[in-house]
């Protein structure tokens, strides 16, 4: 890759001010969106994990189209309740169908996976999560909140 992490950092944000660490509403200390998440190692191995990471809460607070060939890829911003208490900001780099797409509305809530090892705001939609699981997440946080 030519440069520095920082740089192509950098560039993005002036590219696309609408998905700096300002905007998005995270810290110094998030990575950042990858330009292209296929061409990029780091953000193949982090998808990865994220697919069997643990499972969350994340209120949609917003999102952003990055692209829209094909399947329109978006970056989601979530407010993140975990079932241990830990809450943040999550950060969701996703393709999604043009029919999930306009079925996205702030204030929605779906389950979400991160990797509480590493804790850098990325998540991803938990798809494949268990309706039952979710629901009994759901009521561990809620009961939380009461108390």
């Amino acid at each position: 890759m030519f440069g520095s992490k920082k740089k192509l950092n950098d560039l993005m944000a002036q590219l696309r001010p609408d998905l700096s660490r300002e905007s998005l509403g995270v810290g110094p200390d998030f990575p950042g969106v990858a330009p292209n998440p296929l061409l990029s190692s780091d953000a193949r191995k982090r998808n990865a994990e994220l697919r069997t990471g643990a499972l969350a809460l994340g209120v949609l607070v917003d999102w952003r189209e990055v692209s829209s060939d094909g399947s329109p890829r978006v970056v989601l911003m979530f407010d993140v309740e975990s079932a241990d208490g830990i809450s943040f900001r999550g950060i969701a780099d996703e393709d999604l169908t043009i029919t999930e797409l306009t079925r996205l509305a702030p204030g929605q809530t779906l389950p979400v996976r991160y990797r509480p090892a590493v804790m850098d705001h990325y998540v991803a939609l938990a798809r494949d999560a268990d309706p039952a699981h979710v629901q009994q997440l759901s009521d561990e946080i809620a009961s939380r909140k009461r108390t």
